[in-house]
């Protein structure tokens, strides 16, 4: 009976396992785009919160869609070092 519970368990965590890896790879390619993203997306990217967030949406509403990723600097309070980290998982597609 130990052995049936052992292999029951192990059963389901690799199903959860298995049934987690296409979101897993869906999230790890897709880039964020900061002209369309809204605030609950933006926010997964480093160094930004629901403030700063909020703040890129805002900009954006004002000032129009951002021409290349870099423009972002261009939103009050964030800086090189928020780019630099988001850089490479941001589009402006």
């Amino acid at each position: 009976m130990k052995r049936f519970k052992k292999v029951f368990v192990l059963l389901i965590v690799t199903l959860f396992i298995i049934s987690m890896v296409p979101v897993a790879l869906a999230e790890e390619g897709g880039k964020i785009n900061i002209n369309t993203a809204p605030v609950e997306e933006l926010v997964k990217l480093n160094r930004i919160g629901p403030k700063y967030a909020a703040r890129i949406v805002q900009y954006r509403e004002t000032n129009g869609p951002f021409v290349k990723v870099e423009d972002i600097v261009m939103v009050k309070g964030i800086g090189p070092k928020t780019l630099d980290v988001n850089k490479d998982i941001m589009t402006v597609e």
